[in-house]
């Protein structure tokens, strides 16, 4: 049996639904679309608009072919784990910032106050919320959204709908771990360097003054430096932000 997607209207229904198991995953679990509190059905609404678009505009992707009657089943839980895959880039991305910001803030000995975010409902450090929350304005800045629907339509030609098996370049996943690892630690890459120089000269006064408070003082002055470099370093890993973000969005079809 044959579904024609551009045919009858149940069955354009059906191949919407189908698609948007490939979309999902990014909209509503991954960063930057989760650093905002946007309310779950305004997230599945636009899901259903984006697959809708893509299946008007892909009528030959979208036809889909039912060997059984668990069909649907099979294909959605295989469009499902295909977007779960492809939301991967953005979580890792993501996840390669914070942990940048969380190494700062150990360093800066923030490592203790951590702050409440309510859209994930978690903690998370303080530096680190900068520099995702500055990621995210980026995306959003740039051609990220257009370039990120380009590669879910680029998607439905390389993967059709009802192609329940693709492989997996575990390689190249591995790859871009390490990658965006590096860069991301680029972004407190001078933040780090003048911390480090800081814990020297401290180190080296504690030894000359050892009656002095060594821990108050490092408190001090390493806020100082936060607040003085910090904005410098920002302003000088735009072009940075910029290429992790495309990294992120060219790294998914090297994978599939």
């Amino acid at each position: 049996m044959i579904l024609q997607a551009s045919g009858d209207f149940t069955h354009f229904l059906s191949a919407t639904l189908l698609i948007s198991f490939r979309i999902v995953p990014t909209l509503a679990f991954a960063p930057p679309f989760t650093l905002f509190k946007i309310p779950i059905i305004v997230r599945l609404a636009l899901s259903l608009g984006l697959s809708a678009f893509m299946v008007s505009a892909n009528p030959d992707s979208t036809t889909i072919k039912l060997d059984s009657e668990f069909g649907l089943i099979e294909i959605a839980i295989s469009e499902l784990f295909l977007g779960i895959i492809m939301s991967l880039a953005l979580h890792v991305l993501f996840g390669a910032i914070a942990t940048a910001g969380r190494v700062g803030d150990i360093q800066a000995g923030f490592g203790l106050a951590l702050i409440s975010d309510p859209s994930l409902r978690n903690r998370l450090p303080l530096i680190g919320t900068v520099l995702s929350y500055l990621a995210a304005v980026i995306f959003f800045s740039t051609e990220g959204p257009n370039d990120l629907i380009g590669l879910w339509d680029a998607s439905l030609q390389a993967i059709p709908l009802g192609s329940t098996a693709f492989e997996f370049n575990i390689s190249g996943f591995l790859y871009y771990m390490s990658a965006i690892s590096i860069l991301a630690l680029g972004l407190a890459g001078l933040l780090l360097f003048a911390l480090f120089l800081v814990d020297i000269s401290i180190a080296i006064m504690s030894k000359t003054l050892p009656q002095m408070n060594v821990l108050v003082l490092g408190f001090q002055v390493k806020t100082l430096v936060v607040l003085t470099v910090l904005p410098i370093a920002i302003s000088t890993s735009l072009a940075l932000y910029l290429r992790l973000i495309r990294l992120a969005l060219d790294a998914t079809p090297a994978w599939l």
